[in-house]
């Protein structure tokens, strides 16, 4: 009886534990640009002490100073063309991003994280290029050969090159990944809603009722920054604001307060993070606290009077 009873709660159970599990794998899977930094931070230090220690004790290879040559300026050669090639590429999409960003509004909070996070990758990937580049410089400009500190300089730049072409391989991919979107909005909606699997589940109907008539007294208030004035560009297509860049204006004029403006903000990115692959799950206290965010902006727009 106690058997069953365990089954049948299991397969109640088992989906969303399911879900649940692929959400934190997932999440897990997607690291930060710190981290990516230290791992292949930790890989540089420890492929460059096991091949000096291998080449001091016993080396597989022996070369002279013509054979160092080649091979360090080879190596030079290669790393500069293929960074270049990289900064052309990510210039590319980083206007593909932009263009995107223009073309639909609900994506400016996962496309302002996504450059955010290519641009310190693109840093480390920069400094990791001209540190091997000076690594492989003081390998050809150091003439002695056979010495400790020689091998410790040619094994340390080498392990330096094969490291920096493994974190351009990983920038590449990075950047090109088509799943890039959605993965940021889940991370996204991990830091604005984190308790949404600890909690009791909110309704989603609830949380978009609301943040659709804040939507519609933001847009309200905000129709007058959207207008042109000028004549010059009366045939152009008016470009709607944002409901973030108008909440913004609202707080730059005084209109709401700045803790006011930071909880729709956060309310505006956790909605576009749905809306573009997040979990279509909210925690009741994300519900809970867009009623109340509704209720302070009437009060401060004067709408309840």
């Amino acid at each position: 009886m106690n058997k069953e009873c365990y089954r049948h709660k299991w397969r109640k159970k088992s989906p969303n534990f399911v879900a649940h599990l692929t959400v934190r794998v997932k999440m897990q899977n997607y690291w930060a640009p710190s981290r990516i930094i230290g791992l292949f931070g930790i890989a540089f230090v420890v492929l460059a002490a096991t091949t000096s220690y291998a080449g001091i004790i016993n080396p597989i290879l022996i070369l002279n100073e013509n054979q160092v040559l080649y091979l360090f300026s080879t190596s030079a050669q290669v790393l500069a063309g293929v960074y270049g090639l990289t900064l052309t590429g990510f210039i590319f999409f980083r206007n593909e991003l932009s263009r995107e960003e223009i073309e639909d509004e609900t994506l400016v909070e996962a496309i302002d994280s996504l450059k955010s996070r290519y641009f310190t990758l693109l840093i480390f990937v920069t400094l990791s290029s001209i540190i091997t580049l000076l690594l492989s410089n003081l390998a050809i400009s150091y003439e002695s050969t056979g010495t400790s500190l020689g091998t410790i300089i040619i094994n340390s730049a080498q392990s330096a090159f094969v490291t920096t072409l493994l974190a351009v391989t990983y920038f590449i991919f990075e950047v090109i990944s088509p799943k890039r979107i959605e993965r940021e909005s889940r991370k996204l909606q991990s830091q604005v809603d984190p308790v949404r699997e600890e909690t009791n589940k909110g309704s989603l109907e609830e949380f978009l009722k609301n943040y659709n008539q804040i939507e519609e007294i933001i847009a309200k208030y905000g129709s007058v920054y959207q207008t042109t004035s000028s004549m010059e560009h009366a045939s152009r297509p008016r470009r709607n604001i944002s409901n973030a860049k108008l909440s913004e204006i609202l707080f730059r004029n005084e209109k709401i307060s700045e803790s006011l403006y930071g909880e729709i903000r956060a309310l505006i990115t956790l909605r576009n993070s749905i809306i573009h692959g997040a979990e279509p799950v909210v925690s009741e206290h994300i519900v809970i606290n867009s009623s109340t965010i509704l209720s302070e902006l009437r009060n401060e727009l004067g709408l309840d009077n």
